[in-house]
């Protein structure tokens, strides 16, 4: 059984015949670390994060999430929250949240404490009689960050989770990632703002044509690489000119 919360070895996905989406990729997550993954448009974060779910299957290496592979008893371990927010858009909000508490076969009282400490955190309890096709983007993004957390998940996974959020809505998910790690889990989330990364990740995972290039501390990854901030060192891993 892995030691690891999340455990990735040599992980491939093709598309088609031979076009290696991923290529490869080994990288771990233990309890109270924040990992993020960053790279240009179709480096393969979004087809890693969907490998990790069981969205995709993977044609080659291993995954393993809480010591099980990837399956029933790892989805039960993990929260996600997609890229986008638009799906069950005719439940209400309330509706959705209370599915994904059966899903996860939670107590009904539990169900209703963690919807209502949830949804205060995001300022939404208004709106959960509301459809989600009535609401906006951030709005729904909120929804859905929300049905990720409503059963406390070891391991959270988040695919460009601060798109759409107003700034404070931003504000209270960063410190939630946060807070969550530091409660003993893990979060693992991908994103192309590179400041965000370095304020709340304490590794970070470059991927570049479905490759890892870098798997590091983001203090490490500065000295190894130069640079005042993580931007700075990306350029000089990756290039400017995204060739």
């Amino acid at each position: 059984m892995s030691e690891h919360l999340v455990e990735v070895r040599n992980l491939t996905k093709i598309y088609g015949k031979d076009f290696k989406a991923v290529d490869n990729i080994s990288f771990y997550a233990d309890k109270g670390e924040v990992i993020g993954f960053v790279g240009d448009n179709g480096a393969g974060k979004t087809t890693v994060i969907k490998c990790l779910t069981g969205i995709l299957p993977s044609d080659g290496g291993t995954i393993s999430i809480c010591g099980n592979p990837v399956g029933i008893k790892s989805k039960q371990c993990v929260g996600y929250t997609a890229d986008n927010p638009d799906f069950m858009l005719r439940l209400t909000c309330r509706e959705y949240l209370e599915f994904l508490s059966d899903v996860y076969e939670l107590d009904e009282n539990v169900r209703e404490e963690n919807i209502e400490k949830l949804t205060k955190r995001f300022e939404i309890e208004e709106i959960l009689p509301n459809r989600l096709d009535s609401c906006s983007h951030g709005t729904r993004q909120k929804v859905m960050v929300t049905g990720a957390l409503i059963h406390n998940p070891p391991v959270w996974i988040l695919d460009e989770p601060m798109t759409g959020l107003d700034p404070q809505s931003a504000f209270r998910l960063k410190k939630m990632i946060r807070e969550h790690a530091e409660n003993g889990n893990c979060v693992l989330f991908s994103t192309h703002v590179l400041d965000t990364a370095e304020e709340i990740c304490d590794k970070i995972i470059i991927i570049r044509k479905g490759k890892v290039v870098c798997f590091d501390t983001v203090e490490n990854l500065k000295k190894k690489y130069g640079g005042l901030s993580l931007e700075d060192s990306y350029l000089n891993i990756v290039g400017d000119d995204n060739a």
